[in-house]
């Protein structure tokens, strides 16, 4: 499992888009706003899960008060641990159903939905546990739950709300947005953004073509103009969104034409803003394109963020207990190859090498040696097992994919995970565009789809649509299976 890539001799290369419908925006340090979202997310799920476990202690205090039912007593330890598990499982239920993303809807009605139907859904799902074990709930302890949960929750969520309106008009996490097209579907947009301050998308000004709009002050829909922002002559330049210093450009023209559409969005680009768009009616599903419903809006945008909390925390658990076992239960068969390798030729047997992770991050990535000691440290990977730089017991290492075995230290130390894309040399990185720029925004693994195809005996660049499906799809149960598949591979000597 060597990827190389070679960007200027490729033919396949050549044809790729220069402005693709991406799902990130090109690699760079995080900004501020992403930041805060960030941070945000993290005390959203740690005060759900508190809020959820004084909901049920809360209740369990109210149904002994109240001397409801038998009264049946439970421990503080156990009702502390029952008031736990309940508060993973509705916090899981509830990255599921998307109530940690960005978005909101309006009067937070669909924040309120969520938190009743999780709520509901959990309770079930504790009922059905109590049914199927010698444990029993009060039913009545159920009932009381079931009042006090989501409303605790609500409570806790409108405090969050407030305190976010406070830090977004304080200037924390704010983005600033610039709307191409000022007619309905603009103002639109922009009533929207402004309507939902939990997303910290500032409306600044819009663009219009039209010279006879421009200067003109588009109020948001509504009984009464208070806030507006005005027109802008276009079309949209780089220049321009650099000067409104916008960190978002949403194209409000449906029916844009296709050269016109394409030309914002590379301008939109050229000046380090993201973009999003609304869709006409006909724009067909894109597996590279997320779609948001925002009031009723809905906004197609080529960056959005793939990481989901609940499934990359339990993503790294899992690569920490496994890396720990293979690399315990691997440990004579890591020895063996040691000394092997130190048999077969001079120098160490471990290589390291330079890589490129997540978000751009170098790392050292450990491998067995299979090239002799005077081979360059960084260059294209051999394409065959005849490459005069492999050492005898290298080829074999390669074609069964032992020399990969180190990258558990890897795993180990969190820069690499068990299933992801391939991490690349910085040289080759460095040559990446945009669409191959997605790649980097989640960690690197060992093992993963490219290389289960048949494919992977071409260069990667020819073939990321394995890796982009992964990012667009991947789950813990995908991750998972793609293990699976790798033993199965390697028992066979694929």
């Amino acid at each position: 499992m060597h990827p190389s890539i070679d960007l200027t001799t490729s033919p396949k290369a050549q044809s790729i888009p220069t402005l693709g419908l991406t799902l990130v925006t090109p690699v760079g340090k995080p900004t501020p706003a992403g930041r805060f979202r960030s941070h945000l997310t993290k005390l959203e799920v740690f005060a759900d899960f508190v809020t959820v476990i004084g909901a049920v202690m809360a209740s369990y205090g109210a149904y002994y008060l109240l001397g409801l039912g038998k009264q049946i007593h439970y421990s503080r330890s156990v009702v502390l641990g029952v008031s736990a598990t309940f508060a993973a499982v509705i916090v899981m239920m509830l990255d599921r159903v998307g109530a940690y993303s960005r978005g909101t809807s309006l009067l937070r009605v669909r924040e309120t939905e969520h938190l009743l139907r999780v709520s509901m859904q959990a309770l079930g799902f504790i009922l059905g546990v109590s049914f199927f074990t010698s444990f029993l709930f009060s039913r009545w302890l159920l009932v009381i739950a079931l009042g006090l949960v989501p409303l605790f929750l609500f409570l806790q969520k409108h405090v969050v709300y407030m305190l976010v309106q406070h830090l977004h008009a304080r200037g924390f996490g704010i983005e600033r947005v610039l709307i191409y097209g000022s007619g309905s579907t603009g103002r639109r947009v922009y009533s929207v953004l402004r309507r939902s301050p939990k997303l910290g998308l500032e409306p600044v000004a819009f663009v219009d073509d039209d010279i006879a709009k421009v200067g003109c002050a588009i109020f948001e829909l509504g009984y009464e103009n208070r806030r507006s922002a005005s027109v802008m002559r276009g079309p949209l330049t780089r220049n321009l969104v650099s000067e409104c210093a916008a960190d978002l450009v949403v194209i409000a023209i449906p029916s844009l034409q296709h050269e016109k559409f394409h030309h914002a969005v590379g301008e939109a680009m050229a000046a380090s803003a993201r973009v999003s768009f609304v869709p006409s009616h006909f724009v067909h599903s894109d597996p590279l394109v997320d779609f948001q419903d925002i009031d009723g809006v809905l906004l197609a945008s080529f960056s959005r963020d793939p990481r989901r909390f609940t499934y990359e925390w339990a993503k790294r658990i899992f690569d920490f207990i496994g890396a720990v076992m293979l690399l315990i239960i691997g440990l004579p068969l890591f020895a063996l190859l040691a000394i092997l390798i130190k048999l077969d030729s001079n120098g160490p047997a471990l290589f390291r090498q330079e890589r490129i992770g997540l978000r751009g991050r170098r790392f050292r990535m450990f491998k067995f040696r299979t090239m002799y000691t005077d081979a360059p440290s960084y260059a294209y990977s051999p394409k065959g097992s005849d490459d005069l730089r492999i050492t005898r017991l290298g080829r074999f290492l390669r074609r069964t994919s032992l020399d990969e075995l180190p990258q558990l230290l890897n795993v180990f130390l969190g820069d690499m995970s068990l299933v992801g894309p391939r991490p690349e040399m910085p040289f080759i990185v460095e040559t990446y565009s945009e669409h191959h720029s997605q790649r980097l925004q989640v960690t690197p693994g060992i093992t993963g789809l490219w290389q289960l195809s048949g494919d992977r005996n071409y260069l990667i660049h020819e073939n990321i649509e394995y890796d982009l499906y992964y990012i667009k799809n991947r789950n813990f149960f995908m991750d998972v299976a793609i293990l699976l598949h790798t033993m199965i591979f390697a028992m066979r000597g694929v």
